[in-house]
Parts: C-alpha cells; sequence; structure tokens
C-alpha cells in the first residue's frame, strides 16, 4: 500500500484572511485525519462518513469565501478570477458528489485516488486561487489580517 504523506501546515498556505487561513488549516486537518482513517483499510461506511464530512465543511467555507468576494465585488472588479474561483469550488463539489454516488452503487475508490485528489485540489486551490482572491481582499482593506495567537 502507497503510503501517503499527512499535508503539513506551512506559512506558503497562508493568504493573509484569518477567517479563510483558519478554514484551510480545519481542511487539511480533516483530510490528514481522513488519510489516517483510512489507513488501516477503505470500506463503504468509512468512505461515506469521510466524504459526507469533508463535503459539509467544504460547502461551508466555501460559502464563506464566496460571501467575501461578493460583499468586495470580486466579479465586479476581477470579473474572470471570480468566475473560476467560483467554478472551482463547483468542480470540487460535483466530484465529491460523485464519489459518493459511486459508493452507494457500491464503487469504492481508493485511498490513493481519494487522498491523491483532495490533497492536490487543496494546495492548488489555496496556492493559486484562494491567494489571488487573499491579495484583492487585503488590498480593498476586506480582509482581516492573519497574526500569531497571543500565547
Amino acid at each position: 500500500m502507497i503510503s501517503h504523506e499527512p499535508i503539513v501546515w506551512n506559512d506558503s498556505y497562508l493568504t493573509g484572511v484569518e477567517r479563510i487561513d483558519e478554514q484551510h488549516q480545519v481542511l487539511v486537518n480533516t483530510l490528514n485525519e481522513a488519510n489516517e482513517r483510512l489507513a488501516n483499510g477503505v470500506t463503504r461506511d468509512l468512505l461515506e462518513q469521510i466524504t459526507r464530512e469533508l463535503l459539509s465543511y467544504a460547502l461551508y467555507h466555501f460559502e464563506t469565501e464566496e460571501e467575501l468576494m461578493a460583499e468586495n465585488d470580486y466579479a465586479a472588479r476581477a470579473a474572470a478570477d471570480n468566475d473560476r474561483h467560483r467554478q472551482e469550488h463547483r468542480g470540487f463539489s460535483q466530484k465529491v458528489v460523485a464519489i459518493r454516488e459511486g459508493l452507494k452503487d457500491g464503487r469504492l475508490v481508493s485511498r490513493e485516488e481519494l487522498l491523491g485528489f483532495l490533497n492536490a485540489w487543496l494546495v492548488n486551490h489555496i496556492l493559486n486561487t484562494d491567494k489571488k482572491l487573499a491579495a484583492y481582499l487585503l488590498e480593498r482593506g476586506s480582509g482581516q489580517a492573519s497574526a500569531p495567537r497571543p500565547g
């Protein structure tokens, strides 16, 4: 069995917008937990549980980003980036829903296939798409900068 390394959170994933960064950390932790849970074998019940939890949190996160986009006229001022961002969210959701539909029909995905898709999608989305949105928000003074929490 191919082992998957967890995503190690580092400063390259920070967008500078606290709400987005906090939610990204939850998503990374969720993927890392899924990796651990699937290490002992893939079952339909486990895949259903993981994809349900992941889709639920991802939709919440996408809603947060899209609210920030709407509140800050992202569509009017960066139309192509706004459209691409929303399309990536829809594409992710459709892929996870398709995996869930397949599970109902008895088609299991492998740990490698599921985590390969999820990890690659999330890292690419954060590093490219979300960083563009964050730069826009910060430029407009709408993003609350991420800062280390007082200890």
